[in-house]
């Protein structure tokens, strides 16, 4: 037998992006522990990360291209076939397309579960390029897009997301958010409910404003229940409290910031009392939240999938950073702040472009593009409704749409009418089953492992990289893709995904090179081409991202800065590299035109007066909403296949409060049926005290019942598809993201 050996990377199953311990014996991994050394997690690890080996061997998990033979998903048989067929199949499914209808009949969905992955993250981009096509869709529109939106408003640059600073801050509010259960979501920190803890330790306050009695509100100083989309409401209330009391002080960037008079005028109307009526927090609290807000030393304001999934996210997503702004919490230790990751420069100018939207429309309802794709809400339509620029075909790389977005059985049925499905996914699921080709990338475990998007987002500046753990027979990721971009950009492109990868890598050398005051303006691209590519081992996303590292921020320049960081480095360091805490980045980072803090966006200012017309019409007191909820174990729809995180009590349930139960003859494990303006589940119920009256909650990424999917563990616990319930037409206009909280619904027993 064999000696166990002891390796070390990042957990890629969320945004947390724990530090893990991995046993290997015999080939395979035998334990699984949170890294003790690791700087920015310290050894915590969640359920999920300790089952990371079951979804490596998960033995429906696909190792090898694989072809749907029939018509029907359902009764599709799928063959294996060598990666050589497999992309012959595709480019002629493509190329077909594009040559009958045109560039735009091509489109393509991205999932959450690319942004785990380094080569995704990297070749997403190129393929989108390569693609020529305006119909680009994403989970961003379901999820994160209105945080985009609303920093691009403010700070010029949608991805200039400001986090929490939980080490050293003194007040936590959070709204909409439950990190005990989801271990946070933009905001990258390992342990989230450790750090809660170590905030009350040292005296501070949390404050969870939350339908939902959950488990990080019953971990909090104060609970505080609102009727679900009416955050937007309760933050400009909050605003106008600290305009009318003379609150205001934004601290060390008042020099920068702009629209400070114009947001006063704007928020006038939202008094705490008419807040109240709307919210149900009651005018008294309000105003305590404001002013407990201002009084701080240190304060953040964290607002996540609830604040964001609703009519008005693009707007209570600015509110929160707005509240910061207004009471000097913004880019100031304990306070909202900006993380430096290894990968990123780190310069600026202080100024930019700026930030719009609407470039271009969809089709059919004239939605306006926000960061160069359509809401995903909008994907069924563009795939049925005849005329130019109809979706013929459609490549989806790591999602599941058919779970994940609105009106999900519309979206399921037009999947069906495509001429045309490439999927580059490790199962065939509810959405790839459709596919007419599934390109399976590698494990997590069989590629390499560097948390680009979520490094830039973490509490704690940190840079960790590990190289794959097993040997492969799949392609790459960034090789699947790569020969995709080749494919749809036309038979002049090769077949070779080489030139591509010598393209990018020459490309980021000269723009260092040619950089102001570059440490390395003397050098050559073939000079520093050589260094990159040194190591044979090391895939095209290592070259690509070795060269970031050099040229970032603490990077070593190709050995003009002897102490810095390169890939090398990092591979000698198991348990990652500190980076410090986080430091002030204003105004350096600003892209706005200006060249200030724009708090005062016209579209914003559109939008608040737009909820000021809305208020006029109370909530009705008898009407039930719907709202989504996480669990621990589960993340989407991609980990129901393992045993270990589903097994147990039922977890894809009705929450209702008892006085809504008793209202309408439910009783607590019996069946309910839940309707909505576009569908109909029939889902257990569980009564609980934990939900606000008026309010149900039915967790979201569930639904593996429909037939054709190779899923033995999913199959075997389905759940209901809450998205079945989810309305396309309701959209956050600023971002296009869908309405996923606050659904109105019936409910009645079975």
């Amino acid at each position: 037998m064999a000696a166990d050996t002891i390796h070390h990377r990042t957990c890629p199953l969320c945004e947390a992006s724990c530090g893990l311990e991995l046993t290997i014996r015999d080939g395979a991994v035998l334990r699984i522990r949170g890294d003790r050394e690791n700087a920015l997690s310290k050894g915590f690890i969640c359920p999920k990360g300790s089952a990371l080996q079951r979804l490596h061997e998960d033995p429906d998990r696909l190792r090898a291209p694989v072809v749907r033979r029939g018509d029907d998903p359902a009764t599709a048989t799928w063959e294996e076939v060598s990666w050589d067929e497999a992309f012959a199949i595709v480019e002629e499914g493509l190329r077909g397309v594009q040559q009958r209808h045109g560039r735009n009949a091509v489109g393509a969905y991205f999932g959450n579960p690319g942004v785990h992955s380094l080569g995704a993250v990297m070749f997403n981009a190129p393929l989108i390029r390569a693609m020529g096509s305006m119909n680009i869709f994403s989970a961003s529109t379901v999820d994160q897009m209105p945080k985009h939106v609303s920093s691009g408003y403010l700070f010029g640059n949608p991805l200039s997301i400001p986090v929490p600073d939980l080490d050293r801050t003194d007040l936590l509010l959070m709204l909409g958010a439950n990190p005990y259960e989801s271990n946070g979501s933009l905001c990258t920190a390992p342990d989230f409910p450790g750090r809660m803890r170590a905030i009350r330790e040292r005296g501070g306050r949390i404050i969870t404003v939350d339908p939902r009695n959950t488990r990080t509100a019953q971990n909090s100083d104060e609970w505080i229940p609102i009727r679900p989309g009416t955050d937007a409401h309760l933050l400009l209330a909050m605003l106008s409290v600290l305009f009318a009391e003379d609150l205001v002080d934004l601290g060390a960037i008042a020099e920068f910031t702009s629209g400070v008079a114009e947001v006063a005028a704007a928020v006038e109307p939202f008094t705490p009392e008419r807040a109240a009526a709307i919210t149900g927090v009651d005018a008294a609290t309000i105003v305590r939240l404001a002013r407990e807000l201002a009084a701080a030393d240190t304060a953040t304001v964290y607002g996540r999938i609830g604040t964001h999934t609703v009519g008005f996210g693009t707007l209570a997503s600015w509110a929160t950073d707005a509240l910061a702004i207004c009471t000097g919490n913004m880019d100031t230790p304990g306070g909202m702040m900006f993380p430096l990751a290894a990968h990123e420069s780190g310069r600026g100018k202080g100024r930019g472009r700026g930030f719009s939207t609407g470039r271009r429309h969809s089709r059919v309802r004239n939605y306006p593009e926000v960061r160069s794709e359509f809401p995903v809400a909008a994907l069924a339509e563009e795939i049925t409704t005849p005329g130019d620029g109809q979706i013929r075909a459609l490549i989806t790389v790591a999602g599941n749409p058919v779970l994940s977005t609105p009106s999900a059985d519309r979206l399921d049925a037009a999947l069906g009418e495509l001429e045309f499905m490439v999927s580059v996914d490790p199962w065939c699921n509810e959405t790839t089953r459709h596919a007419n080709v599934i390109l399976p990338p590698p494990s997590a475990l069989e590629r390499s492992d560097y948390h680009m998007a979520f490094f830039a987002l973490a509490v704690h500046n940190f840079a960790d990289w590990s190289g794959p753990l097993f040997p492969t027979e799949s392609l790459q990721e960034s090789d699947i893709l790569a020969r995709l971009a080749l494919i749809v950009t036309g038979p002049e492109a090769g077949t070779d995904p080489q030139g591509l990868y010598d393209l990018m890598i020459d490309g980021a050398l000269q723009s260092a090179i040619a950089l102001p005051d570059s440490p390395i303006a003397d050098r050559t691209v073939a000079d520093l081409r050589r260094m990159v590519t040194a190591d044979p081992s090391r895939m095209a996303v290592d070259h690509l991202l070795d060269i970031m590292i050099r040229t970032g921020a603490y990077g070593d320049w190709f050995g003009a800065v002897p102490d810095g960081l390169s890939l090398d480095v990092l591979a000698a360091s198991p348990h990652g590299v500190d980076l410090g805490a986080l430091e002030p980045r204003l105004p350096a980072m600003l892209r706005t035109a200006s060249g200030t803090v724009e708090l005062a966006n016209p579209a914003i200012l559109d939008d608040i007066a737009r909820l000021d017309a809305t208020s006029a019409t109370p909530p009705d007191p008898d009407a039930l909403v719907l709202i989504g909820r996480r669990d621990l174990r589960s993340n989407n729809s991609w980990m129901h296949n393992v045993n270990v995180l589903v097994k147990g009590k039922e977890r894809c349930t009705l929450n209702i409060h008892p006085e809504d139960a008793a209202r309408l003859g439910l009783v607590d494990g019996g069946e309910a049926e839940v309707a909505s303006r576009v569908g109909r589940v029939v889902v257990p119920v569980e009564i609980t005290g934990d939900i606000l009256p008026g309010v149900v909650s039915i967790p979201h990424g569930w639904g593996h019942s429909l037939p054709g999917v190779r899923a033995g563990i999913a199959s075997g616990r389905p759940g209901v598809n809450t998205n079945v319930l989810t309305d396309p037409e309701q959209l956050d206009p600023l971002s296009g993201n869908a309405v996923l909280n606050g659904i109105p619904v019936t409910v009645a027993p079975v």
